[in-house]
């Protein structure tokens, strides 16, 4: 592989001669070879509109002239369009707080905007990575506002998987409103309840878990951008936050604020609060998954109450055993979120002083929890959920062998005789359908009618 030789202040170090970053991010390349992980797609892309927004604002006063301006943005919008993305290429796992992927995208914009002015990579003139892209800023500021405008852009995405999946349960639940089947707390059988009941429940706590993470919103557009080195605002133009956080709301269409510049360095609260909100997702998860894993379990000799379209074959070795995969996915991607969720609460209270230098690690965290959940989740509903069949047969049947529906007749005969109809009817084997027939108090018809009515309307 042939090389350039570029050089900084710790001397000259090799550079891929067709690669559009520089001698840092080599040295840091060879100094991380720890993942094998490259930066997000929405991190990079949020740290170079960072860049453009920069170089507009920081034209307004005279601080950077017009032609290098022009040059820095028409490079910024090319990794926009989403060219060179391959170019960013530190390690997630890097130099606390980020500056390797901070010089990374410098010389990238630099090396772009003067080949596109007729010079040479590597030469950094007319303009140079620290002194031109990185005017007004400082690894301090770009990093952590980077990561809070790649969670503004990866919310939306979440938010409408949640409401997809809500969707689907929310359609079954009508569906199946007149489907009766057993409840069962502490795993035993319980009162009559209905499909229409049980997944409308799902419905309504995932749309609530949306709201929740809907709330999270507004605070990531807090930015702390301006704040230079330590959050003092050092070598920043007059006005620079409130002009950089302007050109962020119409790169972004996001509300995008600049607030107190040394605490958004300092605390990650907001942050931590997403995760929280993904936790609570990633719990409710796996609660539901665990549900319809069990309600498809056998199909013979479990609940069978539904079954899951098969996608794959479950077996190597049962010929023709089929698994419930996209819910054993979903929760092994939501136990992963819960350990990223942790990691993050970790590297939240390790900031010291006038900065957090676990923001590369907390923030790759944060965004592959995101991801993982939206992927899954949508996979999940397309795969599964949208060919979920009741089988309402066997429903009937379970309900029908439930002792449970002698509760039914607390209001008529009371408890105590209610007891003994539940009690005869597990000593013997019949369902308390026929026992209430035989010991005339209601016919079988009506019975049945009292269990539907019961089971929908929660009332007898």
């Amino acid at each position: 592989m042939s090389h350039r030789i570029e050089k900084d202040s710790l001397g000259e170090f090799k550079v891929p001669a067709d690669a559009w970053y520089g001698i840092q991010t080599a040295r840091a390349v060879e100094n991380f070879p720890i993942s094998g992980r490259m930066p997000d797609r929405d991190f990079i892309k949020a740290h170079v509109a960072i860049k453009l927004a920069a170089a507009n604002a920081n034209c307004q006063p005279g601080w950077l002239d017009e032609g290098k301006r022009d040059a820095i943005v028409a490079a910024c919008q090319r990794v926009l369009n989403d060219e060179f993305l391959d170019q960013f290429v530190v390690d997630r796992f890097q130099a606390g707080a980020g500056t390797s992927h901070n010089m990374n995208t410098n010389e990238v914009i630099a090396n772009l905007a003067n080949v596109a002015l007729g010079e040479e990579k590597g030469k950094y003139t007319p303009i140079h990575p620290n002194d031109h892209v990185n005017m007004g800023q400082s690894t301090n500021d770009t990093i952590p506002t980077a990561i809070r405008l790649a969670c503004l852009a990866k919310t939306p995405r979440l938010i409408d998987a949640i409401y997809a999946m809500a969707a689907e349960f929310e359609r079954i639940a009508e569906r199946e409103r007149d489907t009766v089947k057993s409840g069962r707390t502490h795993l035993q059988d319980a009162v009559p309840t209905t499909i229409g009941r049980e997944f409308g429940a799902y419905a309504w706590t995932l749309r609530r878990v949306a709201q929740q993470l809907a709330n999270t919103h507004p605070r990531l557009g807090e930015i702390g951008l301006g704040g230079s080195a330590a959050g003092t605002g050092l070598n920043t133009a007059p006005n620079y936050p409130e002009r950089v956080a302007e050109e962020l709301s119409n790169l972004s269409g996001e509300q995008i604020v600049a607030v107190n510049l040394a605490a958004q360095m300092q605390s990650m609260l907001d942050l931590q609060t997403l995760s929280g909100s993904l936790r609570g997702l990633a719990l409710e998860l796996t609660r539901i998954s665990n549900d319809l894993r069990l309600l498809a379990s056998g199909p013979r000799t479990g609940l069978g109450e539904i079954t899951l379209p098969a996608v794959q074959p479950g077996s190597s070795i049962m010929p023709g055993k089929v698994n419930p995969v996209m819910f054993e996915m979903l929760n092994q991607v939501c136990y992963q979120v819960l350990g990223q969720d942790a990691a993050v609460a970790y590297m939240t209270q390790a900031g010291q002083l006038e900065l957090n230098v676990m923001m590369p690690a907390l923030g790759s965290a944060l965004f592959d929890a995101m991801d993982w959940l939206t992927n899954a989740m949508n996979a999940t509903t397309q795969k599964n959920l949208k060919g979920l069949i009741v089988n309402r047969e066997r429903c009937a049947t379970f309900i029908h062998a439930s002792v449970g529906l002698a509760t039914l007749l607390n209001p008529q005969i009371g408890y105590m005789k209610a007891a003994e109809i539940a009690k005869e009817s597990e000593q013997s084997g019949k369902p308390v359908r026929e026992i209430v027939a035989a010991h005339g108090i209601m016919s079988i018809d009506e019975f049945d009618a009292l269990v539907l009515k019961a089971a929908r309307d929660g009332k007898v």
